[in-house]
Order: C-alpha cells, then sequence, then structure tokens
C-alpha cells in the first residue's frame, strides 16, 4: 500500500475535557469497541473501580484522574466498512488545569479532538481553555455530551450553551431518546436534519462489555418509545430549522462540530463516535515549516513537507518511567510524512546531528510492541532518544524543521531539595531528566547553587507529580519550600544584571538556556515595567 493511501486510512485524534468528564473511560470503551481489550477497566466508578489501561502511573490510579497523556493505537473497521481497516492514533489527555501544558503538546501532534462535556454539568473552565487552544490551531472538534444515563441537563439547553459561550455550532448526528437519566437510545440523524434511524441499547453488567443495540425504523421507533421518540424527532427538527446541519467544509475550519450524545461507563454510544472519526475527521496532512527556521537555515529546507514526502516526525512528548524494569525514556513522536522504519538513520533538525531508531515502539498504556513501519498520523516512542525534547523535529532526505513548542507561562514556583546530601547524584539525574519532559521547567542561579533549584509551573499539582516520580523512578525523597515570587518574564543579557538589582527581582537560568526573571506579583512587575521601559520583560505565553 502507497503511504497516500496509507496516510488516507489514519485517524489521529485526542480527547480533551475538564476533569472527570469521563476521558480515560471514553478512551477504555472505544478500545473495547475496537476489539482491542476484552473488558473496560473503569466499570464501577472511583469507589472501587479499574484502573483503565491508559493510566498507567500509581498517582493516576490512586486519585481516579489522568496526570499524563497516554497514546493508543488500534485498528478498527466500521460495520459495512470494505477494505483496509482504519488506524486509529488515540491520544487520552489530563483534564486537570495543573496539566495543560501536557495538553497543549498534544493538540500540536492530531488531526482532530474530541471534546467531552458532562451532561449534568456543561462547559467547564478547562472545556473552555481547551477549546480556544483548538480554535487557534483550526483543530476539527467533535463534541461528545458524555453521562447521559445520569441526571442532567436539556439537551436543547446544552446545545444554547455551546452556541453562546464558544461559538461552536453543534451539528447533531446522533441525538438522545430519553431524558438525561433515562438513556434510551440515539435517534441517527440524516445530512437533512431528519431522525431516520432509532438505535436502543441494552444495558451489560457494569458496563463492562459492548453494549448490545436493536435497530429500528422512525415508525418502528414511534411505536416502542411513543413520547420519547417523538420529543427527540422535535428537538432534532427544531434544530436543523436553525441551521444546524453537518457541513464537512464548515466542521474542518472548526466552524461547526458534529454532536453525539454518549455514556462512555455504560459503553453506549460509543461505537457511533468511533464510526464518525472514521467518517468525517481529517486524514494526516501536509505541515509548513516554522518560518524562522527558513530565514536562518544554510541549507536547503522544505517550506511544507506533504505525506507523500521523505520522512519526518514531530515530538511532542518525552516520557520516562513507563517501563520499571527499564530506566528509559520515551520520546513520542508524531509521523508528519513519509514512512518510518526501525533502524533508519534520522536527522535532528535542532543540532544537526544523525542517529538511529533501532529501538522504536508502539504503546498501548504501559504495554510496548516493537514497531517496524510507521506512517504519517502514527505516533511511535523512540527509546532513550535522550537528545530529543518537546517540539523537536527529526527527518531523512531534504531538512525540514516544523514549529517549535512555546512553553506555557508558569504561575506556581516552589524551591526543591533532596532530602539526603548523599541522594545528590540521583537528585541531579532525575531533575534532568524529568525537566527535560517537561514535568516542571527547572530555573537556577549561582546564589542557590543546584541543590536548590526552583520549580515553575501552571499548577502546584506538577510538584506533587515532580515529587512521587523522583521518589518512584530514582528513588530519591524531595521537600518543598515556598519563594516569594508569583509572576515570572523572559529577559536577556543586557537587561538581567539591572532587573536583578531591583528588590524583589531574582534572575534565573531556564533549563533551556533561556533567561527568567521572577518578580515577586504583579504590581512589583507593573512598577518596574514603568520605571525601566527599556529593559526586555517578555510574557512566557504558548502561542
Amino acid at each position: 500500500m502507497s503511504i497516500a493511501a496509507e496516510a488516507a486510512r489514519r485517524r489521529t485524534f485526542a480527547v480533551i475535557a475538564h476533569p472527570d468528564a469521563g476521558k480515560s473511560t471514553l478512551t477504555e470503551a472505544l478500545a473495547l469497541h475496537a476489539h482491542v481489550i476484552n473488558e473496560a477497566g473503569a466499570v464501577h466508578g472511583k469507589a472501587g473501580r479499574k484502573s483503565t489501561v491508559s493510566d498507567w502511573m500509581d498517582m493516576e490510579k490512586d486519585r481516579g484522574i489522568s496526570v499524563a497523556s497516554s497514546a493508543l493505537q488500534f485498528e478498527y473497521a466500521p460495520e459495512g466498512h470494505e477494505g483496509e481497516p482504519y488506524m486509529i492514533n488515540l491520544v487520552d489527555t489530563p483534564g486537570h488545569a495543573d496539566f495543560s501544558e501536557d495538553t497543549y503538546r498534544v493538540l500540536t501532534a492530531v488531526d482532530a479532538a474530541v471534546m467531552l462535556i458532562d451532561a449534568a454539568k456543561g462547559l467547564e473552565p478547562q472545556t473552555l481553555k481547551l477549546f480556544r487552544v483548538c480554535k487557534a490551531r483550526a483543530l476539527p472538534i467533535v463534541t461528545v455530551i458524555n453521562k447521559w444515563d445520569r441526571v442532567g441537563r436539556e439537551p436543547l439547553e446544552l446545545v444554547d450553551e455551546i452556541v453562546n459561550e464558544i461559538q461552536l455550532q453543534p451539528t447533531p448526528l446522533y441525538w438522545p431518546v430519553g431524558i438525561a437519566g433515562d438513556f434510551r437510545g440515539l435517534a441517527h440523524i440524516n445530512d437533512d436534519g431528519e431522525a431516520d434511524k432509532y438505535i436502543h441499547f441494552l444495558r451489560t453488567a457494569g458496563g463492562s462489555t459492548i453494549a448490545p443495540e436493536e435497530h429500528y425504523s422512525p415508525d418502528e421507533a414511534a411505536a416502542k418509545e411513543e413520547a420519547n421518540w417523538e420529543t427527540a424527532v422535535e428537538e432534532a427538527e427544531l434544530l436543523a430549522a436553525d441551521g444546524a446541519l453537518h457541513d464537512q467544509e464548515l466542521f474542518e475550519q472548526c466552524v461547526t462540530s458534529p454532536l453525539i450524545f454518549a455514556s462512555a461507563m455504560l459503553n453506549f454510544g460509543v461505537h457511533q463516535i468511533l464510526d464518525t472519526l472514521c467518517a468525517i475527521a481529517p486524514a494526516p496532512h501536509s505541515r509548513e515549516s516554522d518560518p524562522r527556521a527558513v530565514e536562518e537555515s544554510t541549507t536547503a529546507i522544505d517550506e511544507v513537507r506533504e505525506v507523500t514526502d521523505d520522512f519526518s516526525g514531530v515530538i511532542f512528548k518525552v516520557q520516562a518511567g513507563m517501563d520499571q524494569k527499564h530506566r528509559d525514556n520515551l520520546a513520542f513522536m508524531r509521523v508528519v510524512s513519509g514512512s518510518f522504519e526501525r533502524g533508519m538513520q534520522v536527522n535532528h533538525a535542532q543540532s544537526g546531528r544523525s542517529f538511529s531508531t533501532k529501538y522504536a515502539l508502539t504503546v498501548f498504556g504501559r504495554t510496548r510492541d516493537t514497531v517496524d513501519t510507521a506512517y504519517p498520523g502514527d505516533i511511535v516512542g523512540l527509546v532513550n532518544a535522550g537528545s530529543l525534547a518537546p517540539g523537536d523535529t527529526i527527518y531523512a532526505g531534504k531538512k525540514v524543521q516544523f514549529k517549535p513548542m512555546p512553553q506555557f507561562a508558569p504561575e506556581a514556583f516552589r524551591i526543591l531539595r533532596a532530602k539526603s546530601l548523599g541522594k545528590y547524584k540521583a537528585f541531579r539525574k532525575g531533575l534532568d531528566q524529568l525537566a527535560a519532559e517537561g514535568v516542571v521547567q527547572i530555573l537556577r542561579n549561582d546564589a542557590r547553587g543546584d541543590a536548590s533549584p526552583v520549580m515553575a509551573a501552571v499548577g502546584p499539582m506538577q510538584f506533587e507529580v515532580m515529587q512521587a516520580r523522583m521518589e518512584l523512578e530514582y528513588n530519591v525523597e524531595t521537600i518543598t519550600e515556598p519563594i516569594p515570587y508569583s509572576v515570572a518574564r523572559r529577559t536577556d543579557a543586557e537587561s538581567a544584571p539591572e532587573l536583578g538589582r531591583q528588590r524583589g527581582v531574582e534572575i534565573f537560568t531556564r533549563q533551556d538556556g533561556e533567561l527568567i526573571a521572577l518578580f515577586g506579583d504583579k504590581w512589583k512587575l507593573a512598577f518596574i515595567e514603568k520605571e525601566h521601559p527599556e529593559l526586555t520583560m517578555e510574557t512566557l505565553v504558548a502561542d
């Protein structure tokens, strides 16, 4: 099969939502419907549930939340599909706001997103934040209203909220039959906005296996469900009259969003999500080089990399500690173009060095399988590629260098120390590795020394992850201490000396070499900006 054909059957997407909207449960349910696993891991709610396969860290299992993204790959063939099955690359992301940076990295590596909304809570702050990132990247979104088996809000009310809050027009593809809390099935909505088929679900024990379906014509549905079917038809017709019809072009421009109602916990509506993604989600496409890299390059460089060009890939995440038997690190790479062959010699755009990709894996939670060949859209784990960092480009043939991955502005700061001085060597090793992964940003200066670096993060839960992983993976117990700063700005060598002389300001060097100034508070920053407008104090924001 050609590279173009392989790319055409790939669907690479992320699941995004507010915490506890059911992301990991949905990820598990999607894998279940693809027959990758036999029984879902999240089957009894948080009080006594098994851990999902995508949640592999002990902290995730203990708290019942995802704190790191996890990549799953599997094949799936919708019913009636002819030819090769689709290859699904699905990335489950953290929902907690403290891990926004990890989710942002994932969104640079996928072609679409599934936005999961709790039927009772509607749009929540983290959902809004992630949507804005998708919108800025023109990333197509499929909206899923989850937990329809529980008491919740009116479906039309949820649609109105999405339209009013984020100016995204939901276009129903599968509309619920039965109110929230009495989820009986789904009405399939055709291109004209008509309910042309009824899918009735049958419950299974705890929702741990695929829910059987019964299919009915509209007349049969009316006889079976009576008022419930009539209400669903009326609501679908009302939305159609308002112009809420699927349009592929508007969907790909992130103007409209196909809408599906589901219960991931009961496995209701799950394969409809997969079928929809296979049918309408964009396949991998070309990617532009970083204009600055094109301008500064002394060698020939591709301005645009087509999927059929020579191999190229972008690193969007580096993760260690996934395999406790081996102290290795895994660089997650999204294949952008060409075919990847295990063992091939590739070039690192940022350093100009070449290296061999001898150890390459596909990753399903904590399970690893060697991968010999991968195509555009696939996500591959490169083992012990120590020189790679999030945002880096690797390639073969003509040079290409994709846009870098900016870091989020940190809002929380803590000093980190090893409890025992005898663990200093392991402390340094763990610090460097976890900082390279992007667990936290590490700030150092001569006054504090290497034994007392400052951690900078989007939220304080990142500090807990840092400490937990230092102890688990490097056998180093750590303590943290407060530091009297709350605002960070990028500065330069010319401005740093004068800034360092200001009260309530301290200058650090970040692990990537950038000079970072920390300020006591926003008022101190505002005062210095007014008194010294000539000094460089740039906002640290992901673009």
